[in-house]
């Protein structure tokens, strides 16, 4: 054997060899027969020419006519050896390859490899299975195979064929021409949903690659040896073989003609009877029926002949196989092995089902599951049946269904069964059989068991089953098949007649004519009333733009949805994974992915235009925005790729803005790319192309919100999204706060059955399945949609007919029929109605078919005169709509457009147009219909859609928001029982997370996140600019969102346009204008099919609900039994139910998903039509508020404190005239120095004595109440383009200025010792600088470079607008994220040199933190001091350098005073600044004892008076107040008055620093140290070389002691006290004798110790006026180890 059968065995040696073989193995001990193909390997036959070149070489196979690396072509060879089954079908093994045969074995495929289909001349209606290697296949694009081949045999087991020749003859393709796999494998091969093997995608060959694999490389030799590795012999066992699922044309299998045996070779052997059935010939024709075989338990026979005739089915099978649930699956059920049910007991089990199952039903296996799992449980192992017992207590079963079931005992094995029903069938004319509807045949068999299958011979059953188990993509295909073959020829012809027998063409051909030329008024009269069609077509309704109200809203459920999406966002940036760093994001942008429908691209591209989002996240203006707004859709189909591309390059090129990449609708395809392919004229595969490519999912800026009404297709076992990232829409939404609306869904349509109305909105059209099931009887050949749709054009015909010309044809129509198309034709002409009418939807899924229906019509409705009375549109998701321009006239009209070019872009645009609208394509993709549609013909779904989401999402067309009152009524009616089955619980809803996540955490997110929930806005006023629609012609109503317009009817009125863009984060008002009464809206009405109604019905007795089928099918279940699906499951309960019962099949999307979910992907959930569009448009719309509340900050919002009017005018009157250079020192120091604290923090300080202070300054207050801590009052407002931020700021313009870039190290920074003698200090103070690289030119250093000598400044008539003059320090502490150091923006790029003053212990921090800026460190000595010692640090280093610089540019012939001498001391909390026309009077924000001693001293100090200043409250860091406690004990709370004690007392000592105590004692007890200056602003206490608050009740009049300072003239003025705080040797005698005091004024003193203070008082010689008593001097509560401070109360005399 080996290549191409290079080598012959000769018959003799053969024989001889066999012989040997198994002599061996009967002389072995082993029973494995020995190899005999290894010396049976000759030499090839050579043939006639020159064919040694095609021999192969080096184990390639390459394409092309140059195959010289190939073996010889087999077609040139001679025959196979006569020890290989050659039959077409078979391997050379024997073994079926047939995928008829092989639908329900199990395959093993070798990881690696793929199931794919072959092709063979000899048997084109059969495809052969075969395993390869997909390197070698193509990838979705065709390309990137590898050369040459690797294939298994699926049905011998035989591995490691590597030649596509040599498997070509293993598996007997028999072909004329070379072999070739791009040309013979012709599809993948998949599961469909009843876990069948099917028909996949073609292989897309277009290319290979030469990559040389190590498997191809080490491929085999030339001549392999196929017995090296021997399998042993075993049985072939009869194997069941289903045959085609598809109605293929002749597909009858010739029996094959059995050919002598060979020993040792397997191959189909001759059988006897009873494991071969032959399938009789005209089988359909004969019975009527194609039966359908429901695989029991044991094995099916092969069938031969007419197997297209019969369909095999697993549909039970799994209800079967209890014996292979796992431990794990059974515990989960409340099950153990023991409760397994024997075979006897589930056959009864089978009878009991199908005997009661209605006349219309058909077995489902999701109830007949829920069955057995109710008898293991009630009943374990079941009862104990005899074989003997078996047959009579299945016929009694039986017997209950009246011969609907009968039982079939067969004696010798089920394919005798199976032989004699089936013979059965074809005995007997047609008439005279009363065939039953399921035969259940049983095989007692001595060595299996007993043994059983279904046989269904019930014409609707049978074809309802096989037409379920096709796709929606198979049926589509064999109805295009159907229509394009002409097999509907025959049923065609019974169309071209009335019901009455006339001949249709001719009779509409007559009333044509009579009409002459004449049509029906389109509206204000009825069909009696005819006009000229010119003038009809000119006909069109008053205008009625003045009662138009176009009103954006957001209801209260949207709103919940978007907080809770919102919610999610933020769990996702707090759970510490690093998967969303929400801080670095200023900005969203979106796209939103839709279905391939251009209707929808328009509705959404509408939506988003109408919600005015695109101007509130600032990425369009409100002028272009109405323009753009189709830009952010993209629709999935062949075109997606340059938006797409497009997207992805700005979230690359955009790291700092948060992109939401939304996939709306995004169940509708989740085929896996790698299987994807075009079916039925439409690309699959292209949404796994986008969410799940690599780009997107590794993107840090990018979040995917799938969206989605029927989401059980993306809660798989394989998931992608985490099961805490989906939010579901609220179950009982209410009302909604902008009228009384309610939403009306799949669930109140099922439990508006009971409400017991004469009129139901969910109907079945009983007649009209009648009708059907005559005509299926009839034409057994063609699919049911078919004649659905035929019988439904014809009803529509003879209803248009019957209305207008032919009233004899009523009793021929269905009351249903005729009841909507006399209210279509009529309702346009009722008075009130301004020529306004209903729409009415007709479903059809093939487009053939709609197409059809369309043209027969429109040309009936043409032939009538009815052309101007209503449209008849084709809604195809491929095409735009198409409306003839007197309807588009019409609609203008109604709308108030003067937009002659106008034409209606998406199905809400036809509000109130009179129109059918054959809705067409595989899947309803989430369009949104008027509230003038009114009927739902959905009698074309039937059983062909037998999953969840199938048959939901057509029922969704018709969910929409109905007044309250429609249904209020008939759900009183119910039965309270009813009431309380019908309620639904969510009991984890959207608002419950979201208080959860919002609360849990204080990180910057989730703060922001609670202010954003707030209702921040943007602007305290609707911007009229954002107004919805901005086009000339206002679009019509929304009909199933709530994100909707509303509009009035006629008898309503409006006293003006109302167009309001509700603000981004509140409910909507109770209506859009006070005098506007929202109109009344009914549910739709829904027409269904038999089958679908009985789903849609609710369960009752052996019939589900829908909710309890397949969720959809593109996912199976995960195990063979399943707990009962409850019907109130909802939300994250049915989440968590699919997730553990239901996988992804092959095919599907995340069938190879990574196991861990993806961290930023999240699923929005809820009703099909319930306003999701409006939900996460208005998350886009908060998640871009809570950026911005990053953004956004508390600044203090206090009225400055004011002195008097005098002083305010006298200040006003010192400005300074405008000069060409500034500053101009002459003319500042003439302006007079403010003493009054402006800043609102000193409300509660002593107010410094002026020249002119009031009489009252502040109420007296309790004691004790400065005790409670003040808070001071905030306002939020947004930072604006100039603002200062913090480090979470990020951006593309400043993020050099913050951020190291990556090469960047710390190292990179040089330290610097900075030391000079401070003349205040006594002493050599040493700082230390931290300069990074790049800011060392703003500073001179030694020749060396290693001695830092100077900060360099700049001249005073330096002209350069691009550089900032003056340094800036900004003295910090704890605040190296929240300090608000980045202040790039606030100076408008403008160069200049900012400094942190840091504490030591802080400067690593910092210096992470902020890489790029130069830090200037504090002694350590300082590491505890307050922000007032790193002032005065700064100003003692700033004149310092002063000098420096002045000395070393005076070198270089600069004037000194030319040097630039001014510094800023910026506070780490300033967020804006900005210079403004008005005068305010905003204080510096210094502290008042700094202040004073500078301005003492000479220093000039500026106030700008036209300066605003903005200081943002930062909860963090700072200098905050110590808490004061006990430093042994905790007792109670301690009072001020405790803060102080008297010298050796035994006093309760605090830990706290002793100024700190000694500041809160005099703030707290100023009434009783100073009695006679509470309230006494002419008296003030004196205060000398030192500020400290004593309270807010006394005022205190500093001065200075040094030498030539400038101080207040106290001339006059006498004093209420006196307070000497650590006085130096400038404090004489002789000073404080210049002031004058009143009788009984107050002295205190206070020095570091009691010997400084007995010196100070000496010295002083304040014994002389002021009396003293021991009792009088007191301590701070410090212990001796915290030095506390002493002072000394006396009493003036």
């Amino acid at each position: 054997m080996g290549n191409s059968y290079a080598g012959q065995l000769k018959s003799a040696r053969f024989e001889e060899a066999l012989h040997n073989s198994i002599k061996a193995s009967l002389c072995s001990g082993s029973g494995d027969p020995q190899p005999i193909f290894t010396q049976l390997y000759l030499e090839p036959v050579h043939y006639p020419g020159n064919m040694e070149g095609l021999s192969a070489s080096n184990g390639l196979e390459v394409d092309g006519n140059s195959d010289t690396s190939s073996p010889p072509p087999p077609y040139l060879h001679g025959p196979s050896p006569d020890s290989c089954c050659t039959m077409d079908g078979f391997c050379q093994a024997g073994r079926d390859l047939r995928l008829v045969s092989m639908l329900t074995e199990p395959i093993q495929v070798p990881a690696g490899f793929e199931l794919v289909g072959a092709k063979s001349p000899s048997i084109p209606e059969h495809i052969l299975v075969c395993a390869v290697d997909r390197r070698f296949l193509p990838d979705e694009n065709g390309k990137n195979a590898l050369l040459g081949f690797s294939g298994n045999c699926v049905g011998c087991g035989e591995k490691g064929f590597r030649y596509f020749t040599e498997f070509s003859n293993h598996i007997n393709l028999k072909l004329a021409t070379q072999p070739k796999k791009q040309k013979h494998l012709k599809y993948y091969l998949v599961k469909n949903c009843q876990d069948a093997l099917c028909k996949g995608p073609l292989i897309c060959w277009k290319g290979e690659i030469s990559i040389f694999s190590s498997a191809m490389t080490s491929g085999p030799p030339k001549k392999r040896h196929r017995g090296w590795h021997p399998n042993p012999l075993v049985p072939v066992p009869p194997t069941a073989v289903p045959v085609s699922l598809s109605f293929p044309s002749g597909s009858v299998l010739a029996t094959p003609t059995p050919q002598p045996p060979v020993a040792g070779v397997l191959q189909p052997q001759p059988v006897t009877a009873g494991e071969t059935v032959i399938v009789p010939n005209n089988l359909l024709n004969t019975s009527g029926v194609r039966p359908v075989i429901l695989i029991g338990h044991g094995t099916l026979p092969y069938f031969y002949g007419n197997v297209g005739d019969i369909v095999v089915s697993p549909l039970l099978v799994s209800c079967y196989k209890g014996n292979q649930l796992t431990e794990k699956t059974l515990s989960s059920l409340g099950l153990n092995s023991s409760q397994l049910l024997s075979v006897e007991t589930v056959i009864l089990l089978t009878l009991q089902y199908l005997a009661r199952l209605g006349s219309e039903q058909i077995p489902l296996r999701e109830v007949f599951e829920q069955i057995v799992l109710k008898a293991m449980l009630i009943c374990p192992g079941g009862p104990s049946i005899s074989p003997a017992q078996l047959p009579w207590l299945a016929r009694l079963e039986a017997s209950v269904s009246g011969g609907r079931v009968q039982v079939l005992v067969s004696q010798n094995s089920l394919g005798e069964g199976i032989s004699e029903s089936l013979r059965s069938l074809c005995n007997g004319p047609l008439h005279q059989q009363c065939l039953p509807t399921y035969v259940v045949i049983v095989f007692a068999s001595k060595m299996s068991g007993n043994e059983f299958c279904v046989l269904v011979l019930g014409k609707y059953q049978a074809r309802a089953l096989a037409e379920g188990m096709l796709t929606t993509n198979e049926f589509l295909k064999e109805i295009s098949y159907e229509l394009i073959t002409g097999k509907v020829s025959v049923l065609e012809s019974n169309f071209k007649t009335t019901s009455l027998g006339d001949n249709l063409d001719k009779q509409l051909l007559h009333i044509q004519r009579q009409r002459k030329g004449q049509v029906i008024k389109a509206f204000q009269g009825d069909v009696t009333n005819h006009i000229p069609s010119q003038e009809a077509a000119t006909m069109v309704p008053p205008s009625e733009s003045e009662l138009l109200s176009d009103m954006f809203q957001i209801h209260s459920p949207q709103l919940s949805v978007a907080r809770s999406l919102l919610s999610l966002v933020c769990s996702i940036a707090d759970s510490g994974s690093q998967s969303l760093d929400l801080g670095r994001f200023c900005k969203v942008d979106f796209l939103v992915l839709v279905p391939p429908s251009h209707v929808l691209v328009n509705q959404t591209a509408h939506r988003i235009q109408q919600s005015g989002v695109l101007v509130d996240l600032g990425i369009e203006d409100a002028s272009s925005a109405h323009q753009t707004s189709d830009q952010y859709v993209v629709r999935l189909d062949g075109d997606f790729h340059a938006k797409m591309e497009a997207f992805m390059r700005k979230v690359k090129q955009n790291p700092y803005t948060l992109f939401v990449l939304i996939h709306d609708n995004s169940h509708v395809d989740l085929t896996s790319a790698r299987s994807g392919s075009v079916c039925h004229g439409e690309l699959q595969g292209i949404a796994d192309r986008v969410v799940n490519c690599q780009e997107v999912l590794e993107a840090l800026n990018l979040l995917v919100l799938q969206v989605s009404c029927f989401p059980f297709t993306l809660q798989t076992r394989q998931s992608r999204i985490s099961v805490h990232n989906e939010v579901h829409w609220p179950a009982n939404t209410g009302s909604l706060v902008s009228g009384p609306l309610v939403y009306f869904g799949l669930r109140d349509y099922s439990s508006s059955l009971r409400w017991g109305v004469a009129s139901p909105i969910l109907r079945c059209d009983d007649a009209f399945e009648k009708m059907v099931n005559t005509l299926l009887e009839r034409h057994p050949h063609l699919h049911s949609m078919v004649i659905r749709s035929y019988l439904l054009i014809q009803q529509y015909t003879e209803a248009m007919m019957a209305l207008t010309s032919s009233p004899s044809l009523r009793d021929h129509i269905t009351p249903e029929t005729l009841a909507m198309v006399e209210d279509l034709i009529s309702a346009p002409g009722r008075e009130g109605t301004r020529g306004r009418g209903h729409m009415l939807l007709v479903r059809v899924p093939s487009l053939q078919l709609a197409m059809l229906a369309q043209e027969r019509l429109e040309d009936v409705r043409d032939k009538l005169g009815l052309q101007f009375c209503f449209a008849i549109l084709l809604g195809s998701p491929a095409t735009e709509l198409s409306l003839p321009r007197h309807f588009a006239n019409r609609l203008r009209a109604w709308q108030g457009c003067e937009n002659e070019d106008w034409i209606p872009q998406t199905y809400e645009d036809l509000e109130g147009l009179p129109c059918i609208v054959i809705f067409t394509g595989k899947d309803p993709l989430g369009e949104t219909f008027p509230r003038s549609l009114k009927y739902c013909d959905l009698r074309l779904i039937d059983s062909s859609y037998l999953t969840r989401t199938a048959l939901e999402q057509e029922v969704g067309l018709a969910c929409s928001y109905v007044s309250l009152g429609m249904v209020q009524e008939p759900r009183r009616a119910m039965d309270p029982r009813d009431q309380e089955t019908d309620k639904t619980n969510d009991p984890q809803g959207p608002d419950l997370e979201l208080h959860v996540d919002l609360k849990k955490s204080q990180s910057n997110v989730s703060t922001a996140t609670k202010a954003s929930e707030n209702g921040v806005s943007s602007s305290n006023v609707p911007d009229s600019s954002q107004k919805p629609s901005t086009s000339s012609c206002p679009l019509g109503g929304k009909a199933g969102s709530i994100m909707m317009d509303y509009r009035t009817v006629p008898g309503t009125t409006s006293s003006s346009p109302c167009r309001v863009k509700q603000e981004c984060d509140s409910l909507g008002n109770a209506a859009p204008c006070p005098s506007n009464t929202p109109p009344s809206f009914s549910p739709r009405t829904v027409i269904l099919s038999h089958a679908a109604y009985n789903l849609l019905a609710g369960e009752s007795g052996s019939q589900l609900s829908s909710f309890s089928l397949l969720p959809h099918a593109d996912v199976g279940w995960s195990s063979l039994l399943r707990p009962r699906f409850r019907p109130n499951l909802q939300g994250a309960e049915q989440s968590l139910f699919y997730r553990q019962w239901t996988v992804a099949r092959q095919h599907h999307a995340d069938h190879e998903a990574p196991p861990v979910p993806h961290p930023r992907r999240l699923l929005l959930s809820g009703p099909p039509q319930v306003g999701k569009t409006g939900a996460y448009l208005q998350f886009l719309r908060i998640l871009f508020r809570m950026l911005i509340r990053l953004l956004e900050v508390d600044v203090y919002d206090e009225e400055e404190l004011e002195e008097s009017k005098e002083t305010i005018t006298d200040m006003s009157e010192a400005t300074p005239p405008a000069r060409t250079q500034w500053p101009d020192i002459k003319e500042i120091r003439k302006l007079p120095f403010d003493l009054f604290p402006r800043d609102p923090k000193f409300r509660r300080a002593s107010s410094v004595y002026t020249d002119k202070m009031p009489k009252g300054l502040k109420d007296p207050k309790l004691e004790g109440e400065s005790q409670m801590p003040v808070k001071r009052e905030t306002v939020l407002i947004r930072l604006s383009m100039f603002a200062a931020h913090n480090a979470f700021h990020h951006c593309e313009q400043c993020h050099h200025y913050c951020e190291g870039s990556p090469a960047t190290q710390l190292s990179e920074c040089t330290f610097h010792a900075f030391t000079f003698c401070s003349s205040v200090l006594g002493e050599e103070v040493q700082l230390h600088f931290i300069i990074p690289k790049a800011k060392e030119q703003h500073f001179v250093f030694s020749q060396h470079g290693s001695h830092l000598e100077s900060m360099r400044l700049p001249l005073v008539s330096a002209q350069d607008p691009s550089l900032l003059k003056s340094p800036i320090f900004t003295p910090t502490t704890g605040r190296q994220e929240h300090g608000l150091f980045n202040i790039f923006h606030a100076m408008e790029g403008t160069a200049h040199l900012h400094i942190l003053v840091v504490k030591e212990y802080e400067m690593q921090h910092y210096r992470k933190q902020w890489p790029n800026h130069i830090l200037l460190v504090l002694p350590a000595m300082l590491n505890s001091a307050g922000v007032g010692a790193a002032r005065f640090m700064i100003k003692e280093l700033s004149y310092h350098n002063l000098e420096l610089e002045r000395n070393r540019q005076e070198e270089q012939g600069v004037k000194r005073q030319d040097i630039w001498p001014f510094i800023v001391m910026m506070n780490d909390s300033c967020v804006l600044w900005n210079y403004e026309k008005v005068p305010t009077c905003m204080y510096s924000c210094e502290e008042v004892d700094f202040n004073l001693r500078a301005n003492s001293s000479g220093l000039l100090l500026c106030r700008f008076n036209h300066f605003s200043l903005m200081k943002k409250h930062i909860p963090f860091g700072g200098n905050k107040d110590f808490l004061v406690k006990p430093k042994l004990t905790n007792p109670a709370p301690i009072s001020p008055y405790q803060y102080v004690c008297a010298p050796d007392s035994d006093h309760t000592l605090l830990a706290a620093p002793a100024q700190f105590l000694l500041e809160k004692f005099l703030q707290s007890c100023s009434h009783r140290l100073f009695p006679k200056a509470v309230q006494n602003n002419s008296n003030p206490v004196l205060s000398i070389d030192s500020f400290l608050n004593i309270g807010s009740e006394v005022s205190v009049c500093y001065f200075s002691s040094r030498p030539h300072s400038s101080n207040l003239d106290h001339q006059g003025l006498v004093f209420s006290g006196l307070l000497l705080y650590l006085c130096d040797s400038f404090v004489v005698s002789g000073l404080l004798k210049k002031f004058h005091f009143l009788k009984g004024a107050t002295l205190c003193v206070i020095c570091r110790d009691r010997n400084s203070l007995r010196q100070t008082i000496m010295r002083l010689e304040l014994e002389d006026e002021w009396q003293f008593r021991l009792r009088d001097e007191f301590q701070t509560a410090n212990c001796s180890e915290d030095r506390p401070l002493y002072f000394l109360t006396g009493r003036h005399v």
